[in-house]
């Protein structure tokens, strides 16, 4: 056993210089000097520094598979780990499609209950809870009484924050109730009613841990971090130690635009198949309205139109509080991350949104 322990021991330290070198043999392929792109992304970065976006810590753009931007404002740079919040549940996503594909999960159609029943019994029992699926999660459109933008539901997501068990907050929450001015699932666009809920996507990273019988950050380190080069992500646990699926998720801004342009790619990355495209497919698929124009939601996955220069642009987005947010263009061949700490200023996200539109993704377009 020993001799094994040591050869495992060295067979990793082997690796580590080829993780190493992945992890940086993405070389930035800047636009030249003088050209209208460049000068675009020299007016970005200028108005950045000025302030004229808030706190923006980070901004990178790929096109056709090459890094042509990358710039920092911040202490931390290329190599801080950023906190970007909610992008997290996209990555849960990500997990929950590769424990489908090793058949640790049966699919999007496999209720919940049976992988969390350790952490019951649950209060208000109640039929409906059994019916619940991986897909239900996905969507944000269980029904579950759990509504972050409402400050009064009892499954708001700082409400779980004040217990120690947030898998167990999550299935005692009630069944939600459809008053008159709130449509049904029935009467929605593709037959969900959407809140969104971060407790079900803590509860999804549970899911994966009891499906896959290994941790959280171990399998996600195996089937996707790894193999995209990866490493030194920093987890947010739990008071009973469980890894939040639902946010808090530290990656470097270059680790983002990977995840993203793995996205992209369907599901590939430096020519291995981390994702089935199947999955990518799903993910960003359109399986429930978000309401009041925010357009459509995926996987775990918004689906933004981003105008540039008078032209609307289909998009998939990680998103995160503060305006923290990857937004793959497919039309554009493009990825954009914008990393910030505008957690405490008015309309983030519309912050982010117009540096996107009107500087990264203008940059790119004649």
């Amino acid at each position: 056993m020993r001799n094994l322990v040591l050869a495992a021991c060295l067979s990793l330290l082997a690796a580590a210089p080829a993780l190493a070198q992945q992890a940086n043999d993405w070389p930035i392929v800047a636009p030249a000097e003088g050209t209208a792109t460049a000068a675009a992304f020299n007016r970005m970065d200028t108005a950045v520094r000025a302030g004229e976006f808030q706190t923006i810590t980070s901004v990178l753009v790929s096109r056709d598979g090459q890094v042509v931007h990358e710039a920092y404002f911040d202490d931390a740079g290329a190599e801080g780990r950023r906190n970007t919040r909610s992008a997290t549940k996209t990555v849960t996503a990500m997990l929950i499609g590769a424990a489908i594909a090793e058949g640790s999960i049966s699919g999007v159609d496999a209720p919940v209950m049976p992988f969390i029943a350790s952490y019951g019994p649950f209060d208000n029992p109640d039929p409906r809870k059994a019916q619940i699926t991986v897909e239900d999660l996905l969507s944000m459109s269980s029904l579950l009484e759990c509504d972050d933008q409402n400050q009064f539901s009892r499954g708001n997501e700082e409400r779980m924050y004040l217990i120690e068990d947030w898998v167990k907050f999550a299935f005692d929450l009630p069944i939600r109730g459809f008053p008159a001015w709130i449509p049904r699932p029935e009467d929605s666009p593709y037959g969900r009613s959407f809140s969104y809920c971060t407790t079900g996507v803590t509860t999804l990273g549970a899911v994966v841990q009891s499906a896959t019988d290994k941790p959280l950050p171990t399998f996600a380190s195996e089937v996707l971090f790894t193999p995209l080069g990866i490493s030194g992500e920093e987890w947010q646990f739990s008071p009973t130690g469980l890894a939040q699926g639902g946010g808090g998720l530290g990656l470097r801004s270059r680790d983002l635009l990977k995840l993203g342009q793995m996205m992209l790619d369907g599901g590939r990355w430096n020519g291995r198949q981390v994702l089935p495209q199947a999955w990518v497919t799903a993910m960003t698929t359109p399986h429930a309205s978000v309401g009041e124009d925010r357009g459509d939601y995926g996987y775990l996955t918004w689906l933004p139109a981003y105008t540039v220069k008078g032209q609307s642009y289909p998009a998939w987005a990680m998103a995160g509080s503060g305006g923290n947010k990857v937004v793959i263009v497919p039309a554009l061949q493009a990825v954009v991350v914008v990393t910030t700490e505008n957690y405490n200023v008015r309309n983030p996200h519309g912050i982010a949104d117009t540096l996107i539109s009107e500087h990264a993704l203008a940059a790119l377009v004649p």
